[in-house]
Formats: structure tokens, sequence, C-alpha cells
């Protein structure tokens, strides 16, 4: 059984052939509000397109404290060859066995396969490091580009919450994704740990 207490003692880093997926610092803050300053990138997110500084020092700071109180965790990605941020993708705790996962790039990184990669390595620590047996996702219906990557992550589409989301004053309906771990390790072909 793994020891979940554990994995938050000390924020992971994670790496892949081309990315660093690490913790966001304060020092961080102007390449995250570049990040959501821009309102395609926040057009299926949950917050407002950002006008100040303070509100990326904000949101970073949220996510440590959530780290901090078991409540989630969020990687900074970030290339290997500058180290700088240009998005993240992290877990929301559900519970023991289940999280919810989300994601945002920079819209300059679009389409280069920057976030599979870093999908890969998040949930493939998530079965074998977090002990997780069920990976949700929740898209906007119109959020195109996410269904489809979802879809080649091997996520099941499960159907539409009608109205879940309340966010930038409407409701929105929902696509529900998950991913088992069962059908992880059938489809990797492993179950090597990170």
């Amino acid at each position: 059984m793994i020891d979940k207490s554990a994995v938050f003692n000390d924020f992971p880093k994670l790496e892949t052939k081309n990315l660093i997926l690490r913790e966001t610092q304060l020092v961080d803050a102007s390449a995250v509000f570049k990040i959501f300053a821009d309102d395609e990138v926040t057009k299926f997110h949950d917050l407002e397109t950002f006008t100040c500084l303070e509100q990326a020092q904000f949101l970073i700071e949220r996510r440590r404290k959530r780290f901090q109180n078991k409540q989630g965790i969020r990687w900074g990605i970030a290339r290997k060859e500058d180290n700088i941020i240009i998005g993240s993708c992290g877990y929301g705790i559900k519970n023991e066995f289940q999280a919810e996962i989300g994601y945002e790039l920079a819209r300059v990184y679009w389409q280069k396969g920057i976030m599979i990669e870093a999908l890969r390595a998040m949930i493939n620590w998530g079965f074998h490091q977090l002990g997780l047996n069920r990976i949700e996702a929740m898209v906007m219906v119109e959020n195109i580009a996410s269904v489809k990557l979802l879809g080649n992550l091997g996520f099941v589409e499960e159907g539409i919450l009608r109205e879940y989301g309340f966010w930038k004053g409407q409701f929105h309906d929902l696509k529900v994704f998950s991913l088992l771990k069962r059908e992880y390790i059938n489809t990797s072909g492993s179950e090597e740990k990170v």
C-alpha cells in the first residue's frame, strides 16, 4: 500500500524527454501572468483572463496551499532548455483513489505535443505514486482540442453533466472523461514506477 501522506512531504519533480514538471514559485509569477493574460487560454477555463501580476501571485500561492493541505498538486510545465513556466497540469484530489486533472498551456506552444508529454508523466505518477484508481477530467463541450487530447491519452467519455459548471456568469455543460488504472496498465503494457 502506498503511503499517500509521504507523497505530500516534498513537492515531486517530474522529468520527461523535453520537459520539467516542477513546483511553481512566486519568481515564476510573470511567466504565469503571460499565460493567463491570453483570452484564448482562459476561454475554456474557470478563471477570468488576468489583468495584473497580483492575480498570478495569488494563483501560485493558492496552488501551494492546496498542496500543503493535501487537496491537490499542480506542476508548472517548463521546457528543459530554459526552465521557464509555459503551462501547468495537476490533480484536484477527490478521495483516496480518485482525482480530477486540469491543465493549460501558453498558446504559442499549442499543438506541439507538449501537453500530451506532460500529462503522460503526470498520469503515470498519479497511478503509481499517488495510488489512484480513477483519474477524471471535466471539459467544456466546446473545447474540442481538450476532448481530442484526452482521447489520445486513453480517457473514455462517460457523458455530459448538464449545466454542471458555473463561471464567468453562466452555466456550462461539461463532458466527463475517466481513465482507470487497469485500463492504463493494459494499454501502457507495463507497471513501471516513476
